[in-house]
């Protein structure tokens, strides 16, 4: 059972990932889980606000199981499949991190310091929660898709813009890790 509580080598990972693609674009499917927040708002009835909204979401219903499976994989795996939750963080990343103020952070996957409920309810968590949730889904919309939508999709079918869709991603997020992030917790 070692090959469950350990990383999968490129080798396996890769080619299943390539293998997923290919069965997917054999089948006329695409993946992206922005796509199911659409889906979403249309269940709820959203297309008698927006006219954006006024399609059939059953079409899609095949990408909402997957989206559930997502969510049902990662529980199973965080909490059976990981023997231990500590990481291995290189040192001068723990030393930074303790500077911003995260008491332990080669300790868990989800520090307390932002995940936790008192963080999230907190007038600056919620504050950071709701503008990053504005950022992320108006980026998403305004890129035509999500990070893997993008960088797994949109890039194995060779399309300009999800190439230039990932370098943004890359670009914020290291602007978010060396520049926005240090403003927060300082």
């Amino acid at each position: 059972m070692e090959f469950l509580t350990q990383p999968w080598a490129w080798y396996i990972s890769g080619p299943l990932i390539a293998l997923s693609m290919f069965l997917m674009f054999y089948f006329g499917k695409r993946l992206g889980i922005s796509s199911n927040l659409e889906s979403l708002c249309a269940i709820g009835g959203a297309g008698k606000v927006v006219d954006y909204f006024k399609f059939d979401w059953r079409k899609n219903s095949w990408n909402l199981a997957f989206s559930v499976g997502l969510v049902v994989g990662g529980f199973l795996a965080f909490h059976y499949l990981i023997p231990d939750e500590s990481i291995a963080l290189n040192p001068h990343t723990i030393t930074d991190l303790q500077k911003l103020g995260f008491q332990n952070p080669e300790k868990t996957y989800l520090p307390p310091e932002i995940f936790s409920v008192d963080a999230m309810l907190s007038l600056k968590g919620f504050a950071i929660l709701f503008l990053a949730g504005i950022l992320v889904g108006f980026g998403a919309r305004y890129a035509g898709g999500c990070t893997s939508g993008h960088a797994i999709v949109g890039l194995s079918m060779l399309e300009l813009p999800s190439l230039i869709s990932v370098i943004g991603f890359f670009i914020g997020g290291l602007a978010m890790t060396w520049f926005i992030l240090p403003l927060i917790f300082s």
